[in-house]
């Protein structure tokens, strides 16, 4: 069994759904995972909704920022055994070639960020996109990742991909 897996969190502005993903699997993992996320093209800042929602669930937020992918392409970067896009836009973008040949699947799910009406409706929106990452998380740290075959785990993640509130690209990815 491999001693810690390393994980990137795509979007494309690597500013609430990826950034909240880094967040849940760094914590949650206990240690086994190591999670980052990257931008395709990132907005240099990190969601003040996203920074409030983890904050309120004490999160460490200090190294949370929006940064580029090109970070994780370039040698010294991580070897990657996982990717995941949480976005439809940056699952339908072509990839950088990522060290370490890593497993991807698309777990798509609706942008808290373009939630329009109050604050508590733009807040609500945040909550739900937690809510569905952080289910995934725990659906993929249930996984025995040491017992099932690179094909079946990555039919697996795709499975997860699908899970309640998934994008509509996200239930169309065929496994």
């Amino acid at each position: 069994m491999k001693e810690q897996y390393n994980v990137l969190f795509l979007c494309t502005g690597n500013s609430a759904r990826s950034i909240m993903a880094e967040a849940i699997l760094n914590r949650a993992g206990g240690g086994r995972f190591r999670a980052f996320s990257a931008g395709s093209h990132p907005q240099g800042k990190v969601n003040p909704y996203a920074l409030a929602l983890l904050d309120k669930f004490n999160y460490d937020l200090s190294n949370l920022r929006s940064k580029s992918w090109a970070e994780f392409a370039k040698p010294g970067a991580p070897n990657l055994d996982f990717v995941f896009t949480v976005c439809d836009n940056a699952a339908g973008e072509a990839c950088p070639l990522w060290p370490g040949q890593p497993i991807t699947a698309h777990w798509g799910i609706p942008d808290p960020a373009a939630a329009q009406g109050s604050a508590a409706e733009i807040a609500l929106a945040f909550k739900d996109a937690y809510r569905m990452l952080n289910r995934r998380i725990e659906l993929f740290l249930a996984l025995p990742l040491d017992k099932i075959d690179r094909l079946v785990l990555t039919t697996r993640l795709k499975e997860i991909g699908r899970e309640q509130g998934a994008t509509e690209k996200a239930q169309d990815v065929d496994v």
